[in-house]
């Protein structure tokens, strides 16, 4: 094992052990937000200390192992050089997994997502490849038991889809489908072509986690500037001469809000951090969609059939997934849906370069 993850796995066994220590102390859990926020901590923490434990106890058993193969008995020392190859072997093994524990979850995995498909280049044959890879999503997520829903579509004129926008509902959604994202390029005879070549085509996939909804916006008390001033224009005798009217200034962002309608500076008041609320519930609206509007953009590319994440062959019965350069000649059972070999190589892949980057020297 690799000291830095040593020393990582060191720390967080630590850090198990004093969380376990503050939420036996009684005064702990007396406040109801840290216990709460501990108790996450505690059961993010548990199986990658429960791992390392398990870990220096198979260290234990192999040096003690490697003293039984230096016995003077041939018979003692065959056994312990046997014992001692077994269990170096699942060290290696266990090794991976802890420094996998270690790696930190996309917040997002665990998100419903919008899963949309626009059919690139190649004409009619693209839209008709935009419905097959419409209904193999869809068969995947059904075989999940994920609900899928469609929220928009339009169709090709002769089949499948020139765009299909659709909803999939399911625990992990996310973190199975976000490496979708992408150029999607066929290759096959089109149904049309009389004299059997084939054509080339591309569709573009975009997989976006659904946003958390914004149905209210917290204002701490100390980020705002609270004005009060004497109301000008029509209004009444009472208005003008009461410093009635309230200006609320927002100093994280700057928004100024003032309400003067009302005689009361209460009622002033209320209306105007309604107001505020409103606005800075709609500022946060329009930087989410901005988000994922770049998200959609950096995903999808321009559909031209050069660029390309993967490669369905069907006159050779293939499949190529040109980033992990793995190619699955199972093409029939691919398109019907059965996606779990090409997405649990792409997750490896995945964790294995964030590994190698969070334990570079």
């Amino acid at each position: 094992m690799k000291a830095s993850i040593r020393t990582k796995l060191e720390k967080t066994a630590d850090r198990f052990e004093e969380v376990g220590h503050l939420l036996a102390d009684p005064a702990t859990a007396g406040g109801s937000s840290e216990f709460r926020e501990l108790s996450m901590e505690y059961a993010r923490l548990e199986p990658v200390a429960a791992g390392f434990r398990e870990y220096m106890d198979l260290e234990q058993q192999r040096r003690a192992a490697a003293e039984l193969a230096a016995d003077s008995d041939p018979e003692m020392r065959a056994m312990g050089e046997e014992e001692a190859q077994r269990l170096t072997a699942l060290l290696a093994s266990r090794d991976e997994a802890l420094g996998l524990l270690l790696l930190p979850k996309d917040p997002r995995d665990e998100r419903n997502i919008y899963l949309e498909i626009r059919a690139g280049t190649g004409g009619d044959e693209a839209a008709i490849f935009a419905g097959d890879l419409y209904r193999m999503y869809t068969r995947y997520a059904e075989g999940r038991g994920w609900q899928v829903e469609i929220l928009s579509e339009n169709p090709g004129e002769h089949g499948g889809y020139r765009e299909v926008i659709s909803r999939l509902v399911g625990r992990g959604a996310f973190s199975l489908l976000k490496f979708e994202s992408g150029a999607h390029r066929v290759q096959r005879v089109p149904e049309t072509e009389a004299q059997g070549r084939i054509h080339t085509s591309a569709c573009t996939v975009a997989v976006l986690p659904e946003l958390d909804e914004i149905d209210d916006i917290e204002i701490n008390p100390a980020d705002l500037r609270i004005d009060t001033y004497r109301a000008s224009g029509a209004g009444g005798q009472h208005v003008n001469k009461t410093d009635s009217a309230i200006r609320i200034t927002h100093l994280p962002t700057g928004l100024v809000v003032e309400c003067q309608d009302e005689r009361s500076q209460h009622k002033n008041r209320s209306r105007a951090l309604a107001l505020l609320k409103a606005r800075l519930l709609a500022a946060e609206q329009e930087k989410q969609q901005s988000a994922q509007a770049q998200s959609r953009k950096l995903q999808v590319g321009s559909g031209d059939r050069s660029e390309r994440i993967r490669t369905y062959n069907f006159p050779q019965g293939r499949v190529t997934d040109h980033r992990i350069n793995l190619t699955l000649y199972k093409l029939a059972e691919v398109m019907n849906g059965q996606l779990d070999e090409l997405l649990e190589a792409l997750q490896h892949e995945f964790r294995a370069e964030e590994l190698a980057a969070q334990t570079a020297d």
